[in-house]
């Protein structure tokens, strides 16, 4: 089994394209093949010990309904000793005051329940009024807008990942 769970929710398909350039960049001996939050079963992604979890924001900052439902499917599963990394789509222009409000949500979520929350981004190079997902001057997470700055999210995924791959256990991507 691979070392690394990868589990996304999405709504029109971007996150869930997200996740697959994620898992494109490894090995299946580290990373597995990208779940889908709404299809699978809470002991699927229990049995890793290092999980990367997205989700896109929708409407005005929730976290869409297939999160949702595997959140209250999950509620009461013990994440000590596992290891969180999260990211976020959103709209920083047209929801300017909900940017990426769900990843603040779904990170509080594994935090809650033991995990090791770790990836937290700059906010640095986004315009928005506010955010759930930001803490401290930072974001929980990687945040993206496929939306207004695609052309910045390959480097920024690249960054992150290379920022994470010490808490991981894995090499730093090319």
């Amino acid at each position: 089994m691979a070392r690394i769970g990868l589990i996304y929710g999405s709504d029109s398909g971007s996150t869930k394209r997200v996740a697959k350039k994620i898992k494109a960049m490894f090995d299946d001996d580290t990373m597995g093949e990208p779940l889908d939050a709404g299809r699978i079963q809470p002991e699927q992604i229990l049995a890793y010990d290092y999980i990367i979890a997205g989700t896109p924001t929708v409407g005005v900052g929730e976290i869409p309904s297939d999160w949702e439902e595997f959140m209250a499917r999950i509620d009461g599963a013990d994440f000590s000793g596992k290891t969180v990394a999260v990211f976020g789509l959103g709209d920083q222009f047209c929801y300017s005051d909900s940017f990426a409000d769900a990843m603040g949500e779904l990170a509080e979520f594994f935090a809650d329940r033991g995990a090791k929350v770790v990836g937290a981004w700059p906010v640095e190079g986004y315009t928005y009024e506010a955010s759930q997902a930001e803490k401290d001057g930072h974001f929980v997470g990687l945040a993206l807008d496929e939306d207004n700055q695609a052309d910045k999210s390959p480097e920024r995924l690249k960054s992150w990942l290379n920022q994470i791959a010490g808490d991981f256990g894995f090499a730093a991507v090319a």
